[in-house]
């Protein structure tokens, strides 16, 4: 029986770069969702919208009595309207790339891609599920940090998604082992520091709606220090990397990568280190916030850059025609 998306394919095909823009957007748009995530926590709105599905009783909307908080919990609900428009883009396109075929004929597009863009659409979906629990819960600071990860998961499936609809004919160079394992380590050590710093939100200052929320009952001095000291050697591992890869004249694709993941890891460094000195001020939670989902995606693109094997696209149109281009389009 054929489905409609396979109905479609046999008629429609669309281009790579609608692809290419299809992938941008959820990738760009599940930032964003982490970065308003950030924006609700800190202006103490993550109960602006009381109830889920609706914002209050029989409305969608925020009613005027909700004021500002509702507003932004709203808006912030409404941003994954967005993604999953994004996200239906990415699969739509994804799908669509082997071209018109005759019904019974063999697949051309890349199953691998699709399978992908599909995992971001049910991410989304248990995204929001979870996010509305952690309202119907009251903020409970375990929900909350469970909801962030679950933001995480998405945002490395949208990084997936991205690599590999930019990655055309042969894969790029492959390293040698040692800075294989180096860059394992990083994506797990960067992994450890982004749920350690759910535990630094979920235990101290701005974890929620008010004062009123409950934290998570941990030591917040040593919860921090041990996300500091984390920090410390996913950094080391970074420069140690970056040493490595310079021993290897055909890796600067990957020494680019991990220059920039380095950088960005060290203004989040920065940005955590001040936020914790002056008071924890919300405009720099909700940097530290942004930065983390950057410091993430910068990881898994240093491990995809060091071994693009892993996700490199390689559909059967493509394998049919080498391409000599060995670089991420955008």
């Amino acid at each position: 029986m054929t489905t409609p998306f396979g109905w479609l394919s046999q008629r429609v095909t669309l281009s790579p770069r609608a692809l290419r823009w299809g992938t941008t957007a959820a990738l760009v748009v599940s930032v964003l969702i982490v970065l308003g995530g950030g924006v609700v926590r800190v202006t103490g709105s993550g109960l602006g919208c009381p109830s889920w599905p609706n914002c209050e009783g029989s409305s969608i909307a925020p009613v005027p009595a909700l004021g500002i908080h509702g507003v932004i919990e709203f808006s912030n609900r409404m941003l994954t309207t967005v993604l999953i428009f994004a996200v239906g883009w990415a699969i739509v396109a994804a799908r669509l790339q082997g071209g018109p075929q005759r019904a019974g004929a063999a697949r051309t597009d890349d199953r691998m891609l699709t399978r992908l863009a599909w995992s971001m659409f049910w991410l989304v979906v248990l995204n929001a599920v979870a996010g509305g629990i952690t309202v119907l819960v009251k903020l409970n600071p375990w929900v909350v940090a469970l909801h962030f990860v679950l933001a995480m998961a998405l945002l490395a499936t949208a990084t997936l998604t991205w690599h590999r609809a930019r990655w055309q004919g042969r894969p790029g160079h492959v390293t040698a082992p040692g800075p294989r394992r180096l860059a394992w380590l990083l994506l797990a050590g960067t992994a450890a520091l982004v749920v350690i710093g759910t535990l630094v939100s979920g235990s101290g200052p701005h974890s929620g709606d008010s004062a009123d929320v409950p934290r998570m009952g941990l030591d917040w001095t040593a919860v921090v220090l041990a996300h500091a000291a984390l920090a410390i050697v996913v950094i080391l591992l970074a420069v140690g990397l970056l040493l490595v890869l310079r021993r290897d004249p055909d890796a600067a694709l990957a020494r680019r990568t991990t220059l920039v993941f380095l950088a960005v890891l060290l203004a989040q460094g920065v940005v955590g280190g001040v936020q914790s000195l002056i008071g924890i001020p919300a405009v720099l939670v909700a940097l530290h916030l942004l930065g983390a989902a950057l410091v993430w995606v910068g990881a898994i693109r240093v491990l995809l850059d060091v071994e693009p094997r892993l996700f490199a696209g390689r559909t059967a149109s493509n394998d049919a025609r080498p391409s000599a281009s060995l670089a991420p389009r955008l």
